[in-house]
C-alpha cells in the first residue's frame, strides 16, 4: 500500500469507524456497466482503474457532522452498500448484495498548519488512495480520508471502486455531501443499480443490447483498426502527460459557432474534435469511444452507480465542408448514443471473434468524453483561480493509459476547459500543444463562416495542425492503414523465425480491390500442433497483433517451396488458404 503524501505541520493520523443503516437488504444480479468495470478491475492495477475526487467541506463544519453526512450517503444510495460474492481466481461476480446497514473507515489527517495549496494536497492525497485494491466481496467502495485544520475538516480525499461508481457519480454525492451539510433536501433516488439490473434483464433490454452488439459490429467489420497506425505507434499501453486548456476565446468561438449553424455546442465541440483527430491522423473516418453517452438519459442523469459503458461513434469525415459534416454528426452520435448499453462479456466475445475474422487488433485509439453537461467530478478538472485566460496551456502528471488520444472536457461557456491525454512518441509537447491550440482556431474559424472539408490544405492552415507523414511503404487496405513490412516482420516472429513476405495485390488505384498475400518459405512445414497450415499460421499472427497497429493479417497465406520471394509464380506452391473461418467483406470506404 502506498503511504499518502503528509504535509508538513500534521500533527497526527487517525482512523475512525463510521455506522450507517437505513436501507433494506437485497440482492441480484449485476448491471451492464458493472459488468464491464469489474472485468477491468479484475485485469487492471487499482491505480488506473480505481477513480478519486475532493470535496470541499464548508467553513464552520464540525467533524460530527461532517461524519454524519458520509453516514447518510451511504444510507441513501445502495451502491455505496454494494458488494460482490467473489472468490479471488474464480469466475468474474455475476451478482451484487445489498447490505441493510455496516460501517466505514474514515482517516483524519489533522494538522495545526495547512499547506499553501490545500487543494493541491488533498487531491495528492486522494490520487495516493488510489493505488491499493478494493476487494469486491467485502470493501466499503470509498477510500476516505478528511484532511483537518486544529481538529476542523477542510477537504475530503477519496478514492472509489470503479465498480460502483464513476466519475458523474462522484460528482453526484460531492453534490448531495454539500447539500446535507447545508441542511438542504436532496431529491428522491431514481433509480438504483439493481433496478438498472432488472430492466436490462427484460426483453425489451435484452434486445437493446442485441441492437447495441450489431452497430459495434459494423464498424468493427469496416472502419480502421487503429486511428493512429503510423511510425512510432507501438505497445498497448503508453505513459502519458496530461494537458490542460483553458480559454475564453475558445469558449466564445464554440458559443458562435453554435449560434451560426444552429447546431447544439457540444456537437459543434464533437465534430471538430473528430475532424482534427482524423485529419492529424490521415484516415477519412474518425472511430472514437464517447463513454459519458449513458448520462445523457433523463433517467440516469442523477444515477449513483457505475454507467461506464462506451458508445462507439463512426463518424466518415468526408464532406465537402464542416457545416455539411455537422448536418450527419448529430445523427451519428445519436445513433452510437442509442447503442451504448451492452453485455460487456458478449462484446469482447463479439470483439475477439470479428477480429480473428478481419485479421485485425481493434485499439481504443481515440476517447472523446465531454462531461462539461454533468455533475462536476474530479477535483482535477477544477479550475485554479477566477481569472478566464484567453487561452492557457498547462501540462499536468503523466498516466499509463491504454489510448493514444483522450480528451476529457469538463466546462464548455464561458470558457473552454479540457484536458487531453497523447501519445508522448506520436505526440512531442510542441505537437500536443499544436492540437489542442488547432481546436480553438478550428472553433473560431468556424463561428465565422463555413470551413472547407475536401482538401487537407485548407484545414492545415485554419488549424496548424499537420497530418501524419507515412512514407511510400504504407498503404491503405480494407479501410486501415498498414505497413506489409511489419506485418512480414510480426508474421516471420509470429512463425519462429520461418522467413515470410508479404505483398499487396490487386487494383492499384482502388483500395477496395487490395489484397495482403504472404508467402512462406515451407522447406520444413512441421508445427508444433501439426502441419503449419494457413489456420496455424493466421491463429499465431493473431497472438502477435495487440501494440502493432499497423500490421493487419494477411487475406491469403501461400506456403512456396524455397525463399518465399514474391512473385510466387517462379515457386513451386504447396498450399495456400485464407486462414480465416470466413472471408470478410470488402471495405469501400
Amino acid at each position: 500500500m502506498t503511504a499518502a503524501p503528509v504535509a508538513d505541520g500534521v500533527t497526527g493520523a487517525r482512523t475512525l469507524t463510521v455506522r450507517y443503516a437505513g436501507g433494506g437488504a437485497r440482492r441480484g444480479p449485476v448491471t451492464m456497466g458493472q459488468a464491464n468495470m469489474i472485468r477491468c478491475i479484475l485485469r487492471d492495477e487499482p491505480d488506473s482503474i480505481n477513480i478519486h475526487d475532493v470535496w470541499p467541506v464548508p467553513d464552520g463544519t464540525a467533524m460530527d457532522a461532517a461524519l454524519t453526512a458520509l453516514a447518510e450517503l451511504a444510507a441513501r444510495h445502495e451502491a455505496l452498500r454494494t458488494t460482490f460474492p467473489y472468490e479471488e481466481g474464480g469466475a468474474a461476480p455475476a451478482e451484487q448484495v445489498v447490505a441493510p446497514a455496516g460501517s466505514f473507515t474514515v482517516t483524519v489527517l489533522d494538522h495545526d498548519a495547512l499547506p499553501e495549496d490545500p487543494d493541491a494536497y488533498a487531491e495528492a492525497v486522494a490520487r495516493s488512495a488510489r493505488d491499493t485494491r478494493f476487494r469486491l466481496d467485502l470493501d466499503f467502495p470509498l477510500r476516505l480520508r478528511i484532511i483537518a485544520h486544529a481538529g476542523r475538516p477542510v477537504r475530503v480525499a477519496l478514492a472509489a471502486s470503479h465498480a460502483v461508481t464513476d466519475g458523474s457519480a462522484l460528482g453526484i454525492l460531492r453534490d448531495e455531501w454539500l447539500a446535507l451539510l447545508a441542511g438542504e433536501p436532496l431529491p428522491p433516488v431514481t433509480v438504483t443499480p439493481l433496478d438498472l439490473a432488472a430492466e436490462e434483464n427484460t426483453p425489451a433490454g435484452r434486445r437493446k443490447s442485441a441492437d447495441s452488439l450489431a452497430h459495434w459490429e459494423g464498424i468493427l467489420r469496416t472502419g480502421p483498426q487503429a486511428m493512429f497506425a503510423e511510425d512510432g505507434a507501438a505497445g498497448t499501453e503508453t505513459d502519458t502527460p496530461g494537458l490542460t486548456l483553458r480559454s475564453a476565446r475558445g469558449g466564445r468561438a464554440l458559443a458562435a459557432a453554435a449560434r451560426r449553424t444552429g447546431a447544439l455546442p457540444g456537437t459543434v465541440l464533437l465534430t471538430a474534435w473528430c475532424v482534427l483527430t482524423a485529419h492529424r491522423a490521415g484516415q477519412s473516418v474518425c472511430v472514437a469511444a464517447v463513454p459519458t453517452s449513458n448520462r445523457f438519459r433523463p433517467r440516469l442523469a442523477r444515477s449513483v452507480s457505475t454507467l461506464s459503458q462506451d458508445a462507439l461513434l463512426g463518424l466518415d469525415v468526408r464532406a465537402p465542408s464542416f457545416d455539411a459534416l455537422l448536418a450527419k454528426a448529430w445523427g451519428a452520435a445519436m445513433n452510437a448514443y442509442r447503442h451504448s448499453r451492452f453485455d460487456a462479456l458478449a462484446l469482447w466475445e463479439l470483439i475477439g471473434r470479428v477480429t480473428t475474422e478481419r485479421g485485425s487488433q481493434f485499439a481504443r485509439d481515440a476517447v472523446f468524453n465531454d462531461i462539461s453537461a454533468l455533475p462536476s467530478t474530479l477535483a482535477g478538472a477544477t479550475a485554479r483561480d477566477a481569472h478566464t485566460p484567453e487561452l492557457e496551456l498547462a501540462w499536468g502528471e503523466t498516466q499509463s493509459l491504454p489510448t493514444r488520444l483522450l480528451t476529457f472536457v469538463y466546462q464548455t461557456e464561458p470558457v473552454l476547459r479540457l484536458a487531453t491525454w497523447a501519445d508522448p512518441v506520436l505526440f512531442p509537447r510542441t505537437a500536443a500543444e499544436e492540437l489542442a491550440t488547432g481546436l480553438v482556431r478550428l472553433l473560431e474559424a468556424v463561428a465565422e463562416a463555413d470551413v472547407p472539408l475536401d482538401a487537407p490544405g485548407p484545414l492545415t492552415e485554419v488549424t496548424g495542425v499537420r497530418p501524419v507523414e507515412r512514407g511510400p511503404e504504407w498503404t491503405r487496405v480494407d479501410g486501415c492503414w498498414v505497413s506489409p513490412a511489419a506485418v512480414s516482420a510480426a508474421l516471420t516472429e509470429a512463425l519462429r523465425g520461418r522467413p515470410a513476405e508479404v505483398v499487396v495485390e490487386g487494383a492499384d488505384g482502388d483500395e477496395s480491390g487490395r489484397r495482403l498475400v504472404a508467402y512462406i518459405g515451407a522447406d520444413e512445414r512441421t508445427w508444433p500442433d501439426g502441419a503449419l497450415t494457413p489456420e496455424a499460421a493466421h491463429t499465431a499472427l493473431m497472438a502477435v497483433l495487440p501494440g502493432r497497429p499497423g500490421v493487419l493479417a494477411p487475406h491469403r497465406y501461400v506456403f512456396v517451396e524455397g525463399p518465399p520471394r514474391h512473385p510466387a509464380a517462379a515457386r513451386r506452391i504447396l498450399s495456400e488458404g485464407t486462414g480465416r473461418s470466413r472471408e470478410m467483406p470488402h471495405d469501400h470506404r
